[in-house]
């Protein structure tokens, strides 16, 4: 498929638009005081002297009135607002290019370093933000009638390449449909690498540490989740106890002299940072990851961690500790082929290759090109 030269992309104002978090009080919070409701409920959020730093600065507000004592007891049905101050964000890519594109679907090339969704400090400065303004550029009444493209999956923040987006709520029911099966599958059927792929096939290309010794790996260690600091829901790694995920892994080209292995990665199965787990699960960890180390661990689990401190909002400064969305591997989604989610036509989507990622023969072809 011929990749598209289209692109698009608003750069970043200096300042997000901040955010507005509305609790109601309920039975169960009833005698609580504001201070012992927002460092209870929220605590991964800031530490006690943040949120009375919070309240004081008048981000709080309680059935529409600024509250600014602390010691304030709620009352049942009250309507809670925290107002989030406008903060910049850290620097991120805005240009994306677009590889594919029809009245159902587009398929974008993220580059390293946007994420997809909101989330932590990135609120503003994510794939969704552009395309909701892509969407809202449309001068046309029927574009802003029609609900703007969303990502159907996800990539990390440090990962390039192919990121699926579904334009309408028929194509992005049955698009979530595609990537569940194929994470299901795996649950249940034996891991044999030539089992049906169903209507979605994903492939990577890595750049891994040290020199892999067999051409063919498979890996179907589970994944899991363990407490880590920085990261509220937990952090996903390899764990007997985790659900069951399928990685195949094929050598390209090894360098003996960088002790680097260029591996192309298939995935049926699409569990959080999958590939830089397996990989370091059997002792090849991407080259530059900065988190999870041999045996699909992060680097720092049992890391001493208590930081009582606060950032100029309130909130906890940016952790110490490596998080999942710090970037420095090199891993990309290069290839994707799919059933159409209303046509049934099977699509093949494909995104250029980082010069880093390419092997020396796509290197030299590249080059007589150009």
């Amino acid at each position: 498929m011929a990749v598209s030269s289209k692109k698009i992309g608003i750069p970043w104002p200096e300042l997000n638009d901040g955010l507005s978090y509305h609790d109601v009080v309920r039975p169960s919070d009833a005698g609580l005081t504001l201070i012992q409701f927002y460092s209870t409920k929220y605590k991964s959020s800031a530490p006690l002297q943040g949120w009375l730093q919070r309240i004081k600065s008048d981000q709080i507000t309680v059935d529409a009135t600024v509250v600014t004592d602390p010691n304030t007891f709620l009352r049942v049905g009250s309507k809670l607002v925290y107002h989030r101050l406008p903060w910049k964000e850290p620097d991120a890519p805005h240009t994306i290019q677009v590889l594919y594109e029809d009245d159902d679907i587009i398929a974008l090339n993220k580059p390293s370093g946007l994420q997809v969704l909101p989330g932590g400090l990135f609120q503003q400065r994510t794939v969704l933000t552009q395309l909701q303004w892509e969407a809202n550029s449309k001068s046309t009444f029927e574009a802003h009638q029609k609900p703007h493209p969303v990502p159907v999956h996800r990539l990390g923040r440090g990962t390039s390449g192919i990121l699926l987006c579904a334009k309408t709520k028929l194509a992005r029911a049955r698009l979530a449909s595609y990537f569940a099966d194929g994470t299901s599958r795996v649950g249940r059927k034996s891991r044999e690498t030539n089992q049906e792929l169903g209507k979605i096939a994903k492939i990577y290309r890595a750049l891994a540490s040290g020199i892999l010794d067999n051409d063919t790996v498979t890996v179907n260690q589970p994944i899991g989740m363990v407490k880590y600091p920085g990261v509220a829901k937990g952090l996903y790694v390899a764990s007997q106890s985790g659900k069951p995920a399928l990685s195949v892994v094929d050598i390209l080209e090894r360098n003996v002299q960088e002790n680097t292995t260029l591996v192309q990665v298939k995935i049926q199965s699409g569990r959080p940072h999958q590939i830089r787990i397996h990989l370091s699960f059997i002792g090849h960890p991407l080259l530059g990851d900065p988190l999870y180390d041999v045996g699909g661990q992060p680097k720092c689990l049992d890391c001493d961690f208590l930081d009582e401190s606060f950032a100029e909002d309130g909130g906890y400064p940016r952790p110490a500790k490596p998080v999942p969305g710090d970037c420095g591997y090199y891993l990309h989604a290069h290839n994707l082929s799919l059933s159409h989610p209303i046509t049934n036509e099977i699509i093949e989507i494909v995104a250029p290759l980082p010069s880093i990622l390419q092997t020396n023969e796509e290197a030299k072809g590249i080059a007589i090109e150009q």
